[in-house]
């Protein structure tokens, strides 16, 4: 997709169409639409007042200009954004998804979006940038007939008073982050023959090597050296080996405070069966995204390298299949973690922090001053927050407010559970130190997340639980349903804060 950012001229740019936002409550007569108006005939004006368009996000209105002059448009969309007082780079990004994915459906190969932000210009371009890209994005990668073939192949951002340095940042920043958002959704959406453990660590490495990244494998050999009896447990019983995927960015001119270094830390369970406590048939499909949080890990870790942060990062992806057979952990069989301490499993269903015990504690021994992990860990952070809000615990109050706070601004939501002694008492054992699950039917969410915190030393440390927001089951505006790609932006946050 091509991409240009212009600072006037808005009406006049070489395009098929135009689409600019409306905030709710507002009239035809601010200094931004008040041109665009009399071009359209007063349509505008007239549609506002019916309530035709009422500003709300999601909302759209199509009106057909008669083109003239320096005007080349043809097509005037209008895109709801909402309260302009809440208007923000989340506004933008939705706003400009939304856009793009109407103007797709009428065969639009070229439009120009005001998103009419008083903020940075160059964020409400990369916001612009990033939606674009992310909203074309479709779950037909393997239809032979029937496929989307209509794309908008042209895009050009308005920014008023915008300098062509912020335009250009803005632009670059955008593509980076809205096709590595778009590589971590389709690695989600892959099917579990494709993608393997192998051939998840094969794409890695791939995409390591394309953008710059140092990429190590571990295979199941190594693993068992450094005693990851935890991560191999859940790989016994399948016939694709597991590998930990580790992937290294350092930058050219390192600005790291006091050692600083984040890992991040994802989930790769490219299909779960449940293992000996087999899940139920029905709904089983879905479980080919059980390897989100790896998935993110790595998209997030392609972003940081064409950006370019001044600080490291770690990212490991523990990617294992979990399957039922001969070989496979049992209900109460005990392994031991790589830091000692030895586990009763008595739910092989509970494996995502199983392998995200050795992984996490891999992690600090690499150094890791600050661990994040993410998985789509439980079914029960879905019953507690649905699918608008990612559930965050962790150690450490300072670093679950700022990814908190930095997901506001994205507009990816996080809400944090408690943790606590009296919770990390439940899983005590009464044959090995710890259990892998809890009490049956409380607290399974935070059950998971004081698991894993057993295997965090001295790093500060977040658990985000994705279950309910790294997939969705229904079309929105600006986004096509399947896969998600939550906690990218705010993650390439997180890291660029830390410089």
């Amino acid at each position: 997709m091509d991409f240009q950012g212009i600072s006037s001229n808005f009406s006049e740019a070489g395009v098929e169409a135009l689409a600019i936002t409306i905030f709710k409550g507002e009239k035809a007569t601010s200094s931004d639409l008040k041109e665009l108006d009399k071009l359209a005939g007063g349509h505008i004006a007239a549609a506002i007042k019916s309530e035709e368009i009422k500003g709300e996000p999601g909302d759209t209105l199509l009106v057909r200009l008669n083109p003239k002059g320096k005007l080349k448009a043809g097509l005037l969309l209008l895109v709801g954004a909402g309260d302009e007082n809440e208007y923000s780079e989340a506004g933008i990004f939705v706003a400009a998804g939304t856009a793009t994915r109407f103007l797709r459906k009428c065969n639009v190969k070229s439009f120009a979006f005001m998103p009419r932000s008083k903020g940075s210009a160059a964020v409400a371009v990369q916001n612009s940038v990033q939606a674009a890209l992310t909203s074309q994005f479709e779950l037909d990668k393997y239809k032979t007939k029937d496929k989307n073939s209509k794309l908008v192949t042209k895009m050009v951002v308005c920014v008023n008073g915008a300098s062509n340095g912020e335009l250009k940042i803005g632009i670059s920043r955008g593509a980076a982050i809205g096709d590595s958002m778009n590589f971590t959704r389709d690695l989600a959406n892959e099917p579990p023959n494709i993608l393997t453990p192998t051939e998840m660590a094969k794409r890695a490495s791939k995409m390591a090597a394309e953008v710059g990244l140092k990429c190590e494998v571990i295979d199941e050999a190594r693993m068992a050296k450094m005693g990851m009896g935890s991560l191999l447990s859940v790989s016994k019983g399948s016939d694709e080996p597991a590998k930990l995927i580790v992937i290294r960015y350092t930058p050219a001119k390192n600005k790291v405070k006091n050692g600083d270094l984040l890992a991040l830390v994802g989930k790769g369970i490219t299909f779960d069966t449940g293992g000996i406590s087999l899940k139920p048939g029905e709904g089983m499909d879905a479980m080919k995204y059980d390897m989100s949080g790896g998935a993110t890990v790595l998209g997030t870790m392609r972003a940081i390298a064409l950006l370019k942060p001044s600080v490291p990062v770690i990212g490991i992806v523990a990617a294992v299949e979990n399957m039922p057979d001969g070989k496979a952990s049992r209900p109460s069989d005990v392994v031991t973690a790589s830091n000692g301490k030895t586990i009763e499993i008595l739910n092989t269903d509970a494996e995502g922090r199983l392998i995200l015990a050795d992984a996490v504690a891999y992690a600090e021994k690499q150094g890791a001053t600050r661990i994040v992990d993410m998985a789509t860990l439980t079914g029960a952070v879905i019953v507690a927050l649905g699918d608008q809000n990612t559930g965050i615990m962790g150690n450490d109050q300072g670093l679950i407010d700022e990814i908190v706070s930095l997901g506001k601004e994205t507009g990816e939501g996080f809400w944090q559970l408690p943790l606590g002694a009296e919770y990390s008492k439940q899983i005590r054992s009464d044959i090995a130190d710890i259990k892998n699950i809890g009490p049956r039917g409380k607290a399974g969410t935070i059950m998971g997340a004081v698991f894993i915190q057993e295997f965090v030393d001295k790093a500060k440390w977040a658990h985000l639980d994705i279950a309910g927001t790294a997939w969705h089951d229904a079309v929105r505006p600006h986004q096509a349903k399947g896969p998600t790609g939550v906690a990218v932006r705010t993650l390439i946050k997180l890291v660029e804060s830390s410089q």
